[in-house]
């Protein structure tokens, strides 16, 4: 896990070391153990190193005797497998992530179908003089570029491109109403003007300093079965993918909730490991909400886990979300940040990677949203069908064009042979999944040094997942169904047949104790008052209430997004003060 970053200027010349060096500091809390630049005519390649693979020996960018760079951030899987088919090639290192420059090497654009991992890259063929950029078919790692008359530049993150300098931090309001409607913004263009987002499974070659030719894979191909799933089935796709996402020469843990999809990522782990399981589950003392400490404390005891629980009180709330929204460069306003952010800080203290069960409910059909979506059509609910502030009565503008990407997805998968669950499935796998759930993960990990995997977002399980019938997947009123099965076989302790509750954050407790306090200070912060009636929101959050909490979280969160990403305020100090900063910048 790293950063990456880079450019290639039109004039031929070589990119300015000013330029490459600062991509570099802005990209180095997501590799603290190390740097390195490259420079081939007018390309340069940047990389900060989180050593987890051949820590001694795999730094990069790595550089093969034709020339041939490469930097990447993530990982592969079936590394091991590609050094074997590869038998001729000349290793460098142990590095998993050098096996991306020899696939290259060997299928030309087509490598990315060879590989099996979480990855966002760069490599610069020199002899074709291309720079090829790629992304996994989930999105599981970011990866953003700026076109511009001179060069064109790439960034694991925006705010790198922006601190060098290379960007102005100007917003595109459309993308904005966006993620005021979904918490979440989608497709090619983010939130910053000018600066794009790879999308998941694209490749991407630039020539002269344009993107010439863009090439996307989905990440289904490989696995279609419609007879009757088994447990055992299941077993075998799903050790073997927890088994390849511990490939790790440095401490590693998992992120542990009381729900199944961690539960089921931490039997596989016991299974596999000799020594304890570290742990990590937070939790929340006098709140409506439920609190997840115990029953995982019961998961993590039955097989002998080393867990660790944490307690977030509404003081950390306050005090930690300025620097939580500042990581979150392309914003994702989900509670969830909260508690991922800050079992991320404590993570750090032991491990250096973390194993999270993202893409569990994705994969095999754990939303609630699913079965309505299943209903004859007088009776279904279009998912995401209303913007998420309609109803608090606050915004200015017409909300219309905040749905495009997702109704330009939906009239395309309307037409495939796809079922009505499926289709809800692969709507939610492009734009939910990459968006909201693995920038939440990736930001909040990486901010602190800790890299995170996603073993259901492992290719063939989760095409396998994916191609279930419907039958395996919901029945009643159980989604997951097969997991649950496997999970009554391997760790009954999880309650698996229970119905789904979910994970909640008392963010709207914490707001509505202060919402007199918070009113006039997200009301007139600019942002806000571009897009909102400040009278409005000061008596939305005066009258804070549960059926009020979304609204306010969201405009609460876009405020303080605003106040560092777009005006520059130091977000050291708590919400109250960086709100209060309404005249710097």
């Amino acid at each position: 896990m790293c950063g990456i970053a880079g450019g290639m200027i039109k004039t031929g010349q070589p990119p300015p070391e000013t330029i490459l060096m600062a991509l570099q500091a802005a990209l180095h809390h997501r590799g603290p153990d190390g740097a390195g630049r490259h420079v081939s005519g007018s390309v340069g390649l940047v990389h900060t190193r989180l050593a987890i693979v051949d820590p001694n020996h795999g730094k990069q960018p790595f550089v093969d005797t034709d020339g041939v760079v490469l930097v990447a951030n993530g990982e592969i899987y079936n590394d091991l497998t590609i050094r074997a088919e590869l038998s001729e090639a000349r290793y460098q290192t142990g590095s998993d992530n050098e096996s991306a420059l020899h696939i290259y090497k060997k299928y030309g654009l087509d490598f990315a179908r060879h590989l099996r991992g979480m990855y966002a890259l760069a490599l610069y063929d020199p002899i074709q003089k291309q720079l090829v950029l790629a992304r996994d078919p989930f999105g599981i790692k970011p990866l953003y570029y700026l076109e511009t008359q001179e060069a064109f530049w790439f960034a694991s993150e925006p705010q790198a491109l922006t601190k060098a300098g290379l960007a102005s931090p100007s917003e595109n309001s459309n993308v904005r109403n966006q993620l005021l409607g979904l918490q979440y913004t989608c497709g090619r263009q983010t939130i910053f003007n000018g600066i794009q987002r790879l999308e998941p499974g694209e490749v991407v070659v630039v020539k002269a300093n344009s993107a010439i030719d863009r090439v996307r894979f989905d990440p289904w191909v490989g696995y279609s079965d419609e007879s009757p799933a088994s447990v055992s089935e299941f077993d075998r796709f799903w050790m073997n993918a927890v088994d390849l996402h511990r490939r790790s020469d440095v401490p590693y843990g998992v992120f542990l909730s009381s729900g199944t999809d961690s539960a089921a990522v931490l039997s596989a782990m016991a299974r596999l490991e000799e020594r304890p399981v570290v742990a990590f589950t937070a939790g929340f003392t006098g709140s409506t909400v439920r609190d997840e400490r115990e029953q995982a404390a019961r998961l993590a005891a039955v097989v002998g886990a080393d867990h660790r629980a944490i307690e977030i009180q509404p003081s950390d709330f306050w005090e930690t979300l300025p620097a939580i929204t500042a990581a979150l460069d392309d914003p994702v306003a989900d509670y969830a940040i909260v508690p991922t952010y800050l079992l991320a800080k404590e993570a750090a203290q032991s491990v250096k990677v973390v194993l999270t069960g993202e893409g569990g409910d994705e994969i095999f059909a754990g939303y609630g949203r699913y079965r309505g979506g299943r209903r004859p059509w007088p009776l279904r609910k279009k998912p995401w069908s209303r913007h998420l502030l309609d109803r608090a009565g606050v915004f200015r503008e017409d909300s219309t064009r905040w749905r495009t990407e997702l109704d330009a997805t939906e009239a395309k998968l309307d037409g495939s042979s796809l079922s009505a669950l499926q289709k809800l499935q692969a709507l939610d796998i492009a734009h939910w999944l990459p968006n909201d759930l693995l920038t939440k993960v990736d930001r909040c990990l990486m901010a602190h040094g800790v890299e995170g995997r996603v073993p259901f977002l492992d290719g063939p399980l989760a095409s396998y997942g994916f191609h279930l019938p419907d039958r395996d997947k919901i029945q009643g009123r159980l989604g997951k169904f097969l997991m649950r099965r496997w999970l009554k076989e391997h760790c009954p302790e999880s309650l698996p047949f229970e119905r789904k509750r979910g994970f909640s954050v008392p963010v709207g407790e914490w707001i509505a104790a202060e919402g007199t306090r918070l009113a006039p200070l997200v009301a007139n912060q600019p942002g806000v008052a571009a897009c909102c009636k400040p009278l409005a929101v000061e008596n939305l959050f005066k009258n804070a209430a549960a059926d009020k909490a979304l609204p306010a979280w969201l405009l609460l969160f876009y405020a303080l997004w605003h106040q560092f990403h777009m005006r520059g305020i130091d977000p050291t100090g708590t919400v109250f003060d960086v709100l209060a900063e309404r005249n710097a910048g």
